[in-house]
């Protein structure tokens, strides 16, 4: 298991929600308009990520080995999650349940 850096903790956690779906979406290997798409399905349309931020979001997580790149397929390419990636978005899944269980118990 990766320890998280300091680095990696600072610019994630908390994480954005395209961060977040973005994550999320490619624990099955997946391309920037199909993210886009999913997303768009998963929260019935309220929220729609914009390309600019979409592309920006991958080439910054693919440097930051959160997401790597898997292949290309008709000119898109594909990504998929890394071990530190599913380490953050459970680090951000358990913030998100204790905020949860928070405003519950108040």
């Amino acid at each position: 298991m990766n320890t998280i850096d300091a680095h990696i903790k600072k610019v994630y956690v908390p994480m954005t929600e395209t961060g977040f779906y973005i994550l999320l979406c490619l624990q099955t290997p997946n391309h920037g308009y199909g993210i886009v798409q999913k997303v768009k399905e998963m929260t019935g349309g309220e929220i729609v990520l914009a390309p600019g931020t979409m592309y920006g979001s991958l080439s910054k997580m693919e440097k930051d080995g959160l997401i790597y790149f898997v292949r290309e397929e008709e000119k898109r390419k594909i990504y998929a999650i890394t071990e530190l990636g599913n380490e953050v978005l459970n680090m951000e899944r358990k913030r998100i349940e204790r905020l949860y269980r928070n405003m519950k118990e108040v």
